[in-house]
């Protein structure tokens, strides 16, 4: 009974993992990502991702789930809609982001052209404003995930406290400080560390929107691989993932330790 378990965890999850361990093995491979001055850009641009999208994104779901939480027959038409990025698949839906930003013929340059009289910017020709931009997607396609987990957070608690709340002459701040927050605070940290494993190997964000460009210069580790093999550099690919091992293992022993309890 246990061998089909096995074998399923040999072939999709052992096996794969130890090859690429097994290309990754030379140390040549490592001075050379080093020396790439991309691949410190790429970090970069990772730290900044996760320190600006997660807090970003975490904080809004925190705000957006006392606002879905009411019960208001018009709150379920808004959620229905609010959840559209998160269902939808990620290329039409990044590509047709990356087509209206077009400089030339994008729609929202067009807007500016005809309101202004002025041209719009080149809006993924700078590197800062790209990388903001990958940003924006991100937490615009993964909110409404979040959201929804507080949502079912905040549901869980009993309403009687609120009332006792309410009772007590308690305000909104309040209710929130002594009552939501402490219920909540468990699963959003915890949430907070998913979904900062999750973002470190977000490949769509960047590579739908950006392509990495212009220059490389907002290559996260996500896609810093598909860079390498693009240039026939297996090695050095398998060595832009397994340097970010160091970053995700203790995330994952965190969380699972966390959750365990």
């Amino acid at each position: 009974m246990v061998v089909p378990y096995l074998l399923v965890f040999v072939v999709f999850v052992l096996y794969p993992v130890g090859y690429g361990l097994w290309l990754a093995r030379h140390p040549q491979s490592y001075v050379q990502l080093v020396e790439d001055p991309i691949f410190l850009r790429s970090v970069i641009n990772t730290a900044i991702f996760l320190a600006v999208a997660i807090n970003l994104k975490m904080l809004m779901a925190l705000l957006l789930s006392g606002f879905f939480v009411q019960s208001r027959w018009w709150i379920k038409i808004v959620s229905a809609i609010f959840i559209l990025p998160w269902a939808m698949p990620s290329i039409p839906t990044i590509l047709s982001i990356r087509f209206m930003l077009n400089p030339e013929w994008g729609v929202i340059n067009s807007t500016i052209f005809r309101l202004t009289g002025a041209d719009g910017p080149n809006w993924l020709n700078d590197p800062a404003l790209a990388l903001s931009l990958a940003m924006v997607v991100h937490v615009w396609k993964s909110l409404p995930f979040w959201t929804l987990i507080l949502v079912a957070g905040r549901l869980a608690i009993a309403s009687e406290q609120y009332e006792a709340a309410s009772v007590d002459g308690a305000s909104s701040w309040q209710k929130f400080r002594f009552v939501s927050w402490p219920a909540l605070k468990t699963l959003y940290i915890t949430s907070t560390i998913l979904s900062m494993i999750w973002t470190l190997g977000d490949f769509n964000s960047v590579y739908l929107l950006t392509g990495g460009g212009p220059a490389d210069l907002t290559q996260v580790l996500a896609t810093l691989g598909i860079r390498y093999l693009r240039l026939d550099q297996v090695g050095l690919s398998m060595a832009s993932i397994v340097v970010a091992l160091p970053l995700v293992l203790p995330l994952v022993y965190f969380m699972m330790k966390r959750l365990s309890k």
